[in-house]
């Protein structure tokens, strides 16, 4: 007899259902698996049927045949060890098979039969609930992320023991009673803007970029406090919102990086490595995976000695920027990746390390210079709303006991501008200044005559792009906005112009 139960496999950050079908025919013993799997997928027949023996039941010596329907569509992982092993086991009787079309299972098996963890769990419990299954049956160590998909029976269980008694409709098998509560906690935050000495300057800029989302550059010598002011950026950004806890934790789902987290509830903060490729940074590999483009989605993405990334890197991070998503083709599948984030970015003011050393009396060269940046293209730079200077600490400030604003603090005054930002463009699929069109910078950042004037000189004198013309003016919004303002008034465009004083040098 045929038997049919629904699994799941993963497609970018989506799930889409797989119907495992299990059929036992006259023939030679053997186990065949049809329907693209890949090499974990054709190694369950060892691991399920080691597991059931181990857990005392016996597997027949016919001919088992396991179809993974859609079978035009590539499978991959050990996801469907569970299903498998649930369809030889209702050839078995042990269960009312009429149970198993209610449920959804995920899960691999180990060889004494114990539910191993795999990996997009929680955009399994979205397709779950999305074709109306009464529950999902899951790992143990998976429930806390299934948790997040509410109105769905959450089965998360140890072994092949207890989903038979699950599927008996024992009483002593209950779903998950997770609270959302705890699981969506703000994690403790061990970074705080207060520790941070002096630099008013740099900390006003990095309000102003949380404000409006905005991406900067931080140029400035080693040990100024560049990667640390960046470590700090999530501390003061908003909050995130349930939607963008989901979205996250689906991305992490999928690439595995969960950990004992049942959610990503405080924006991610990554930071790769200057020698990174670019499947790295945007994602790839022969099944596609999310790189760390995708992984900083609602949060930051640090970029640390920018001119030391390879160009063809660099010039990778214009789609995911300027679009807010990286699409991703290989020969059997083109994937799409959220990665809407914010870019933060450090460098030298120069390549020559004798530059920075104390009394030295040795400066770069307009050539040196020039080499230098000219790593950095133009279209890159524009994209970035922010150049930031970051002098050298005084010693006044290193040695003061007294600490500047607390991130809270600071978060309170960027949560009251991005409000301003979310009623402005209600009805929009904008929420901050920084995704603004060119209908929205019409219609919002109209200057008065004397700021007018500024942007005329800063074209004429520094060389602004259209590009960068745009930039400022979001960035003046979002100075307007800090300050609960409703127009652009000259010393918004004024501060929104020294921030890009550094235009100059990239030409």
């Amino acid at each position: 007899m045929l038997f049919k139960i629904a699994g799941s496999a993963l497609y970018g950050v989506e799930a889409y259902l797989v119907e495992v079908e299990v059929d036992i025919v006259f023939g030679v013993p053997d186990f065949v698996t049809v329907g693209l799997p890949d090499k974990t997928v054709r190694e369950s027949r060892e691991r399920v049927k080691t597991a059931l023996k181990n857990c005392g039941y016996p597997v027949t010596r016919r001919k088992i045949i396991i179809n993974l329907a859609p079978a035009d569509r590539k499978k991959e992982g050990s996801a469907f060890d569970l299903p498998i092993a649930l369809g030889l086991l209702a050839h078995l009787e042990v269960f009312p098979s009429s149970r198993l079309k209610n449920f959804l299972f995920s899960g691999e098996l180990a060889l004494d039969g114990r539910i191993k963890p795999v990996p997009g769990v929680l955009p399994t419990a979205v397709l779950a609930k999305k074709k109306a299954f009464k529950g999902i049956v899951i790992p143990r160590e998976n429930e806390k992320e299934a948790a997040l998909v509410k109105g769905l029976d959450i089965y998360a269980l140890n072994d092949i023991h207890e989903v038979i008694s699950m599927l008996n409709g024992s009483a002593d098998i209950k779903p998950s009673n997770f609270d959302l509560k705890d699981l969506l906690k703000d994690e403790d935050m061990n970074f705080d803007f207060r520790d941070i000495k002096g630099q008013e300057h740099c900390k006003r800029a990095l309000e102003v970029a949380a404000a409006g989302g905005h991406n900067v550059l931080m140029i400035g010598p080693p040990g100024a406090g560049k990667t640390m002011m960046a470590r700090r950026l999530p501390t003061i950004m908003p909050p995130m919102t349930f939607d963008e806890i989901v979205e996250t934790t689906q991305i992490y789902s999928v690439a595995g990086l969960l950990g004992d987290r049942g959610a990503v509830v405080y924006r991610p903060f990554r930071s790769p490595h200057h020698t990174t490729s670019d499947a790295g940074l945007i994602g790839g590999g022969v099944i596609p995976r999310p790189g760390d483009v995708s992984l900083a989605h609602h949060g930051v993405l640090f970029l640390d000695e920018l001119p030391e990334f390879r160009k063809k890197v660099l010039e990778s991070l214009r789609q995911p920027m300027e679009d807010g998503k990286v699409t991703i083709s290989r020969a059997s599948m083109t994937v799409t990746y959220p990665s809407s984030f914010m870019l933060v970015a450090s460098m030298n003011p120069c390549e020559d390390s004798h530059c920075f050393l104390p009394d030295s009396g040795y400066e770069c060269t307009d050539s040196q210079r020039n080499r230098y940046y000219s790593k950095i293209s133009g279209p890159l730079l524009d994209r970035i709303d922010i150049h930031l200077e970051v002098p050298k600490v005084d010693y006044k400030d290193i040695s003061s006991k007294e600490g500047g604003e607390a991130s809270d603090t600071i978060r309170k005054r960027v949560v009251k501008a991005r409000d301003r930002q979310l009623k402005r463009f209600r009805g929009q699929k904008i929420f901050c200044n920084a995704e603004m069109g060119v209908k929205e910078l019409k219609h919002f950042c109209t200057p008065d005559k004397e700021g007018e004037e500024l942007l005329h000189l800063a074209v004429d004198k520094l060389g602004f792009s259209a590009r960068a013309y745009d930039r400022v003016l979001k960035v003046a919004r979002t100075i307007a906005d800090l300050e609960g303002a409703e127009g652009l008034s000259a010393a918004h465009i004024s501060e929104a112009i020294q921030y890009r004083m550094w235009d100059k040098y990239f030409k």
